[in-house]
């Protein structure tokens, strides 16, 4: 059986006395960590505002004087504004009980004299680290939670037609590698669903599956919403924010609409894709990301790459892997299935105790051609089931047919329904695209998502 390694510890190593950088250094750096060193007050400072340490071994006395350890507890303090979850061992030759007890008090996490007992110090600085990350993983999962309330996948996910099976195949080829995916398909198809199935069997299963809606994200809201903020970046940053690549750190991000983004957040998503480093708003130090990226569009983003207004190099960042979601016209063999299962899940959600569809009802389901795919037919499903009060759904009770009507039959159609049908029809004309269809009905985009969802297209 084997064991993942541990994480390698980060530890800022301050001192002005070379011999003690040198021995630290060898020291630590047998041990398999990563080891940053600074000589003054003032270079710590600026390597904690630039980086994120597990821990930080600073010495008490530098220019001043070498025994009042007035420059470190000034140190501490200023540490401690920057990166209050920065625990600070401090280390001095001169130790005297109120130096280590004033330390403590600024916010040091312990003290130790110098020279230091080689095991001694190590033991220290690993449980330091551990208690870290154990704070900071903490932290960013009561984030995750507050901004996520997925559902789990269902177990008995539905794929037995022939396209769902390709699909497939390429899932559990590529679910535990490190690719990243794009996911393309019409509006309702699942791509959602098949990015969280990928996480299921990937190696990051345990880490977060964070979804973003970057087809919604307003410009002003981007950057805020993608790297996070610091308090006091601007009017409303009351308190500070982990954005969603910090918050997916370890697991999976699924950029969903990716290709409705503006080529202004197509550049700053392009640079944190290839240095796998960003900055929260308002704050210079740079965060290290390890999210794997699966993103997903209806939009036809070939056409987008050629007319210039989806970038090539971020095209290519995004779809090592390419998978195609088959639309429910092409996936006959499901369509009963998984009428089935939403009836189930359906019947569970609204403490009911239908059993079936009638024979009439599953000829519809079977001729309507679903337009809204997956998603419509859970909302056609969800709709039946209300409306139900027997045993068994029948036709007219999934609401079907005006959405196949010709304009003949307009008049005999509810506002409802001739909005859903316009949204429909705007949508083919533009290839899926939503910003233009939403444009050509003269609606803004924020709306346009609304209705969809309303509607379940």
């Amino acid at each position: 059986m084997t064991t993942t390694p541990a994480p390698q510890i980060s530890l800022l190593l301050a001192d002005d006395d070379a011999g003690i950088i040198t021995s630290g250094k060898m020291l630590f750096e047998d041990e398999g960590w990563s080891v940053s060193v600074a000589k003054s007050v003032a270079e710590v400072i600026r390597k904690v505002e630039k980086q994120e340490f597990d821990v930080a071994l600073v010495d008490m006395n530098y220019t001043r004087d070498t025994t009042s350890g007035a420059e470190g507890l000034e140190l501490i303090s200023k540490v401690h504004e920057i990166d209050p979850d920065l625990p600070i061992l401090v280390m001095t030759a001169w130790a005297t009980i109120d130096i280590a007890v004033e330390a403590l008090k600024r916010g040091a996490s312990d003290f130790i004299p110098k020279p230091w007992e080689n095991d001694r110090v190590v033991q220290k600085v690993s449980k330091m680290a551990l208690n870290t990350r154990s704070l900071r993983k903490g932290r960013l999962l009561q984030a995750e939670a507050e901004l996520h309330r997925q559902e789990n996948i269902p177990d008995d996910f539905i794929a037995h037609s022939p396209a769902m099976q390709s699909v497939m195949q390429i899932v559990n080829s590529i679910g535990p590698s490190e690719a990243n995916v794009m996911i393309l398909g019409e509006n309702g198809t699942g791509k959602s669903v098949i990015a969280q199935l990928i996480h299921g069997i990937s190696h990051r299963a345990e880490g977060p599956f964070i979804s973003v809606n970057m087809g919604g994200l307003a410009e002003g809201l981007f950057e805020s919403e993608i790297f996070g903020h610091v308090k006091g970046a601007f009017t409303d940053a009351k308190a500070d924010r982990a954005g969603r690549f910090e918050i997916a750190r370890g697991g999976t991000i699924f950029l969903d609409e990716i290709g409705n983004i503006t080529l202004n957040q197509q550049n700053r998503l392009l640079r944190l894709l290839e240095t796998g480093e960003f900055e929260r708003v308002g704050s210079s130090r740079t965060i290290k990301t390890d999210a794997r990226v699966i993103s997903a569009t209806n939009a036809p983003l070939k056409e987008k790459v050629a007319d210039k207004s989806f970038r090539e190099d971020l095209y290519y960042r995004l779809n090592t892997v390419i998978i195609d979601m088959p639309p429910m016209r092409d996936r006959r063999e499901d369509v009963l299935p998984l009428a089935h299962h939403f009836l189930s899940r359906l019947n569970r959600k609204y403490r009911k105790s239908i059993r079936k569809f009638s024979s009439q009802a599953e000829k519809v389901l079977l001729d309507y051609h679903w337009p809204g795919n997956v998603r419509e037919m859970n909302h056609a499903i969800e709709r039946a089931v209300l409306m139900c009060h027997t045993d068994e759904i029948h036709a007219q009770q999934l609401m079907l047919e005006a959405t196949t009507s010709s304009p003949a039959d307009i008049e005999s159609m509810s506002m409802e329904d001739i909005e859903k049908l316009l949204i429909q029809k705007a949508l083919k004309r533009n290839g899926g695209n939503v910003t233009a269809a939403a444009k050509q009905l003269g609606l803004s985009r924020a709306t346009f998502y609304r209705r969809l969802q309303d509607y379940g297209i």
